[in-house]
């Protein structure tokens, strides 16, 4: 047998780079539309970005919508009494850092949702109000009122999509 003799590649500096802005080109990207401002994120350093500015508080009612809940329940998410919110909405008022996360946050986990249950928008919406044994007997949804909840939902909705118990 003989032994082929490859030679060695070098590291070609150009090719590296449009591998990489091909890779990022693929990145999810999310979308965020509020009193007429579009916040558009690929990244957790742009979300960053986003979170330090403020998103409106009008988002709320675009959550409450693609999630199918009374507003009066997500602002309960938020902490928020509905005369503030009226009141801020009415001013057209950012919402601090750690609400406009949320938000941002919400809107990652729903555009994954709806993608792992193949765009059904009402089977996702469903299954956000069924009890998940996965979640520790709640429902999906009453676990969006802390970042760590939104998290342990993508995760289950993680499980989802390759299978496993969820």
């Amino acid at each position: 047998m003989r032994k082929q003799v490859t030679a060695k590649k070098t590291f070609n500096t150009k090719e590296s780079i449009l591998r990489a802005k091909a890779t990022r080109v693929n990145q999810p990207k999310w979308r965020l539309v509020s009193e007429g401002q579009e916040y558009v994120w690929t990244s957790k350093l742009d979300r960053v970005n986003i979170i330090r500015k403020g998103v409106p508080y009008a988002s709320i009612d675009i959550i409450s919508k693609r999630i199918d809940v009374p507003v009066k329940d997500v602002l309960h998410i938020f902490g928020l009494p509905q005369t503030t919110y009226n009141k801020k909405r009415r001013e057209n008022s950012l919402m601090n850092g750690r609400d406009s996360e949320v938000v941002l946050l919400l809107t990652e986990l729903l555009d994954f949702g709806i993608e792992v249950f193949n765009n059904e928008e009402e089977k996702f919406q469903r299954w956000m109000k069924k009890i998940n044994f996965s979640l520790g007997d709640n429902t999906p949804e009453s676990l969006l009122d802390s970042v760590t909840g939104i998290q342990e939902v993508r995760n289950c909705l993680n499980r989802i999509e390759y299978g496993n118990l969820a």
